[in-house]
């Protein structure tokens, strides 16, 4: 009768999701595991409607919400967000406060929804720099999120695909200057397992809004063989029917990953 009853259960819980990918002409078996996401455009969305640059964070933010909700729901494996450059250190200290105190105030804000939707939590990026209070928040929702078994939810904060190697190849030299490894022994996998992604999938779909056509230092080892998708909308005005299409793209790809089909 258990297993009946789990059964049951199971059903129960994948019957909204696949109405819901059915809504949205989606193949389950098309979906990517992992998409990676530049959220571009917060500054000039709210400029162009002219209000400050902090209103476009504040509903960037909103998206975020969002959309990290809609691709939970819609199976996906992992969502890994740009939300902080290691570059943009360099904008006006103003608005460089403004991010870490909406940072802040998102990670505590959303602590019950990871929660509630069976998120997992992560971050990648170098952790100097970043305030106490918010590494204090970070730290405390990935320790929450621990033993949730749903989507992954990435956050790249402080980061820098250069830097992110750069600390990798400076890992792997340690231990090849202590005598635990060899010169010989470095490959791409090494590598790859002492990068801050090292537990996670390679991203299969990279999103960028607001039309840029480029990669801006993000995940650039991950990404090699990601498909590339951009729109002209900038990230507050990005909407699940964005993510749908998105997605729908993604599903007519081949992938032939330097072979043939």
């Amino acid at each position: 009768m258990a297993v009946i009853s789990s059964q049951s259960e199971s059903s129960s819980a994948a019957a909204p999701r696949t109405a819901k990918l059915a809504t949205a002409g989606l193949d389950a078996d098309r979906l990517p595991r992992h998409v990676a996401i530049i959220m571009d455009g917060n500054g000039r969305w709210a400029q162009e409607r002219g209000k400050p640059r902090a209103e476009g964070h504040l509903q960037g933010v909103q998206t975020v919400r969002t959309i990290v909700e809609e691709a939970s729901q819609l199976g996906i494996e992992q969502l890994t967000l740009y939300c902080l450059s290691s570059e943009n250190w360099k904008r006006p200290q103003p608005e460089v406060d403004f991010l870490m105190a909406l940072l802040q105030q998102y990670l505590i804000s959303q602590r019950a929804d990871l929660i509630e939707q069976n998120l997992r939590f992560a971050m990648i990026g170098r952790r100097e720099q970043l305030p106490a209070p918010v590494l204090h928040e970070l730290d405390e929702n990935i320790r929450l999120c621990s033993v949730n078994t749903g989507m992954t939810l990435c956050l790249a904060i402080n980061y820098g695909a250069r830097a992110e190697i750069v600390d990798a190849v400076k890992r792997i030299a340690r231990k090849v200057e202590a005598g635990e490894l060899s010169a010989d022994a470095v490959d791409e996998s090494l590598i790859t397992d002492h990068l801050d992604t090292h537990a996670m999938p390679d991203p299969d779909l990279m999103i960028r809004t607001a039309g840029e056509m480029r990669l801006s230092n993000f995940l650039l080892w991950q990404i090699s063989y990601a498909e590339l998708w951009v729109t002209s909308r900038c990230w507050p005005e990005f909407e699940p029917a964005d993510l749908h299409q998105a997605l729908r793209d993604y599903g007519r790809r081949v992938r032939r990953f330097g072979g043939l089909k």
